[in-house]
């Protein structure tokens, strides 16, 4: 059985609303699901809910209701974002699901029978913000970075997986594997992290302090840690233990934000898959943040935005092309209102919008609503083909090296280039000519139009699906399902009844 294309998101974390980070990761994730259904991929993307934890304990006990009642509540935000936002996810996995704590139990049992995990006395410190111990070389001058929040000093008992001893061994894979952190400059800044030598990572916490976890299997009075919980949900949702598994697994991409890199993705989850003698997935791809005026959005500047609030303005297709074309995935990038409806009013409304509605007129006041026939294939109907060749060739080449925003350049490109050829036919004028000639001109500049237009939003359907499926359904064509046989210049409207058109992107 042929391997499905296995991409995931990182799982949320229970502790609050969906924001514009969550919102874009989705987007990109599904992007890029949707890229390889395209190319003939068989594709699994898979998205969820980190549910466990010191914080949610807390924030569910100050709301004076369950951990589970907080997080149902939590579950339902974000998987209505997802809707809200045409995600086309095939799981969505639940870190207090049945499914995945038995994964987590079989992998804890395991590693602890062959020694990897042991039990032993902590002393130092340690971040409820962050849920993770902490020692003195990560204070900077002298002071806690103020991301850990308040550190208190503690000594307990824990359990502690022999992450050191595997420190070797990474740092040989990723000298191994230059593609296996993207961008490359992240995989340097892990190389670094990994400068210094690596403590085992304690993955318990006594119930005594957090009852909010999976229960070890090998010892009832203590919850697992996080990470060693959060992480595994990437193996259990595809069937880990089952004949399935191997369908899916190794993952081909984990898509992340750059802040969960290093350690948690890039030297914990490695290490984990490697000493439970998994394989590791092929690719991790870190994203960068959203910012204004170049600072992170957070909630404690008050300059979050809310997605659900654009989308209810402009609806969601709008707000995909923007976060879209907009980041270098992989970079950091600005948000800014303004730039969102510049944007929408120019390359959606003036660009794709008007090329849309100006090409419907003409074709129902010119050719009773019917794609005429091409008939010439003059100079610049040569040129428009040619255009198209091209521009066909860089996108899906962009888009398989996930530069999704000179991808999308490429295409409103091509687009304007299509407003340009009518400029330059003038079809309106060749409607008024009593001469053949020109009524064969006018025919074939619409039919190219028609043509050029109808593969342009072939190209755009990962981003704009609404909108694809719209122009197709205007065009009386099915959705696009594969590139391969519907990115082919072949006049296949020809002949076809339009239907009145629509205004894509209205004006306040």
């Amino acid at each position: 059985m042929k391997k499905a294309f296995y991409l995931t998101t990182a799982i949320d974390y229970a502790n609050g609303s969906p924001h514009l980070g969550h919102a874009y990761e989705k987007i990109l994730a599904d992007v890029i699901a949707r890229c390889k259904r395209l190319t003939n991929n068989k594709t699994y993307f898979l998205t969820g809910l980190d549910e466990h934890g010191q914080k949610v304990q807390q924030a569910a006990e100050k709301e004076g209701i369950s951990p589970q009642q907080r997080c149902d509540g939590i579950a339902l935000e974000f998987q209505n974002l997802l809707t809200q936002l045409n995600i086309s996810n095939n799981d969505y996995i639940r870190t207090t699901q049945q499914r995945h704590k038995s994964v987590v139990s079989k992998l804890l049992q395991d590693l602890f029978d062959r020694g990897e995990i042991y039990k032993a006395e902590y002393k130092g410190f340690y971040s409820t913000r962050a849920e993770q111990f902490l020692q003195e070389k990560d204070k900077i001058d002298g002071e806690w970075p103020k991301i850990y929040g308040e550190v208190t000093e503690i000594s307990e008992s824990n359990y502690f997986f022999r992450l050191g001893k595997y420190q070797d061994w990474l740092i040989e894979h990723l000298n191994k594997n230059d593609d296996f952190i993207i961008p490359h400059f992240r995989k340097n800044q892990v190389l670094e992290f990994l400068k210094e030598p690596l403590n085992d990572l304690c993955i318990s916490r006594p119930k005594n302090r957090l009852s909010w976890g999976i229960p070890l299997p090998f010892d009832e009075n203590f919850v697992t840690y996080v990470w060693f919980d959060a992480l595994v949900n990437y193996v259990s949702a595809c069937g880990y233990g089952e004949e399935k598994f191997d369908e899916y697994w190794p993952a081909d991409l984990h898509i992340i934000g750059k802040d969960i890199l290093a350690p948690p993705h890039a030297v914990y989850w490695p290490i984990m898959l490697h000493a439970s003698n998994l394989k590791l997935p092929k690719q991790i791809l870190a994203h960068g943040w959203w910012m204004t005026s170049g600072e992170k959005m957070s909630k404690s500047s008050g300059d979050t935005v809310n997605p659900l609030d654009l989308i209810k303005k402009r609806g969601v297709d709008p707000f995909r092309y923007f976060v879209m074309r907009e980041m270098t995935v992989g970079q950091d990038a600005d948000f800014s209102v303004e730039r969102f409806e510049s944007r929408y009013k120019t390359d959606l409304g003036n660009d794709l919008g008007n090329l849309v509605s100006r090409l419907f007129h003409m074709i129902e006041v010119y050719e009773g609503g019917v794609v005429p026939e091409v008939e010439l294939n003059e100079e610049f109907e040569q040129n428009i083909r040619s255009n198209f060749e091209k521009t066909k060739s860089e996108v899906l080449k962009c888009f398989d090296l996930f530069q999704f925003n000179q991808g999308l350049n490429q295409i409103f490109v091509f687009i304007r280039s299509i407003n340009k050829y009518a400029d330059e036919r003038t079809p309106w004028k060749l409607a008024k000519s009593d001469d053949p000639k020109d009524r064969l001109l006018l025919k074939t500049c619409l039919g190219v139009m028609c043509e050029s237009l109808r593969l342009a939003i072939q190209m755009l359907a990962p981003i704009l699906p609404e909108v694809h499926s719209r122009v197709n359904q205007l065009m009386g064509l099915p959705p696009c399902e594969s590139w391969e046989t519907d990115l082919c210049w072949d006049f296949r409207l020809a002949g076809q009844k339009l239907e009145k058109k629509i205004i894509l992107f209205p004006r306040d």
